[in-house]
């Protein structure tokens, strides 16, 4: 059975149709920023539409016209814009969003349970967003499977060729899933992801990050033989868990047995909020589009050094900075708020 007829996760640089913003609003965490919250969405918008289309995900219809108007105000194309009412908690799409396969060579939705990082924060409107969407009929035809247990998107890394990286801290987290141990876990991600080979990180963390420690913070695959790492100096609280984090990524091997090309991202800097507390600043949490690449920023000379590792590795996409010094402020970033839909399969 070739590739194609097999049931496997998809890897982020594939062909895209579409990816989902949902909108911060009034009536949940980001009330006392919106305005500033809004206006970085509607630059990511906007920046996506010039290549492909935007999901919004807005609370009701006083929402979506004001979503509408700052999409206008950042001249986002209105061709490429589509809208879905549906209440959230909270902006971070990647964790409650479809996860996509290609399934006998046909793309299949996945609606896995989300319940806030292991019950850290309420999660039950974003838990209900995907029924909304596949309600709303903005999907038409594409299958959306529907399970009983929780994985968030923003845990799983994938090659797109049947291999998982992710950390076993949230994956594996009881306080999620309090059912499964991890070998059933593994037999669930085969079964319904097609894994074929997981790559288990048994260290790695970051500070600010309450999501347990997931991959798209730390490493992420940019073709099946590379890895990017985030990386921080010695000295640094971080160093000693990150360093640890390499020397796994050092064992690892590809599909064909060959050690990883393995590129350390620059070091952004440490980043705290008006309290004191260290945000989670990385440059691991780009997004791809079809021919883009939208790379982090957090203000400091070291953003144009990781724009030009990232023009390295994704040469024939253009790479955009985007400030996340807002959005670090709640502990996640540009990944995290974002969720592709990818394309279904051209057959020759």
């Amino acid at each position: 059975m070739t590739l194609e007829n097999k049931i496997r996760l998809v890897a982020e640089w594939e062909p895209q149709s579409a990816t989902q913003l949902t909108w911060p609003h009034d009536g949940a965490d980001w009330a006392d920023h919106l305005e500033p919250a809004c206006a970085g969405f509607a630059q990511i918008g906007a920046t996506i539409s010039q290549d492909q289309r935007v999901l919004n995900v807005c609370r009701d219809p006083a929402h979506q016209r004001q979503v509408v108007e700052w999409l206008q105000a950042a001249h986002a194309d209105p061709d490429k814009l589509d809208y879905v009412l549906a209440d959230s908690d909270d902006i971070w799409a990647r964790d409650h969003g479809l996860i996509n396969t290609f399934d006998k060579g046909q793309l299949l939705l996945h609606d896995f349970q989300f319940d806030g990082w292991g019950g850290k924060y309420p999660a039950a409107k974003d838990n209900a967003i995907n029924r909304r969407l596949e309600q709303s009929g903005i999907f038409h035809h594409t299958p959306i499977q529907h399970h009983a247990w929780v994985l968030e998107g923003g845990a799983v890394e994938t090659d797109g060729q049947g291999t998982l990286l992710a950390t076993c801290s949230s994956v594996l987290d009881p306080q999620r899933n309090p059912d499964l141990n991890p070998g059933e876990m593994e037999q669930l991600l085969q079964e319904t992801l097609g894994v074929r080979r997981f790559l288990w990180l048994a260290h790695g963390a970051l500070s600010g990050d309450d999501t347990d420690s997931h991959i798209d913070m730390l490493v992420r695959f940019t073709d099946p033989q590379t890895l990017l790492y985030h990386m921080a100096p010695d000295g640094d609280d971080d160093h000693a868990v990150l360093a640890a984090m390499r020397d796994e990524l050092k064992c690892f091997r590809t599909a064909a047995g060959r050690p990883y090309q393995l590129i350390e991202l620059p070091f952004p800097g440490i980043h705290r909020d008006s309290a004191g507390r260290r945000l989670p600043a990385s440059y691991a949490n780009y997004v791809l589009t079809n021919h883009l690449v939208l790379l982090p920023g957090y203000g400091v000379m070291q953003d144009e050094q990781a724009r030009e590792v990232l023009m390295h590795c994704f040469p024939t996409r253009q790479v955009i900075l985007i400030d996340c010094r807002l959005f670090i402020q709640q502990n996640g970033g540009l990944h995290c708020l974002t969720m592709p839909i990818h394309a279904q399969p051209v057959h020759n």
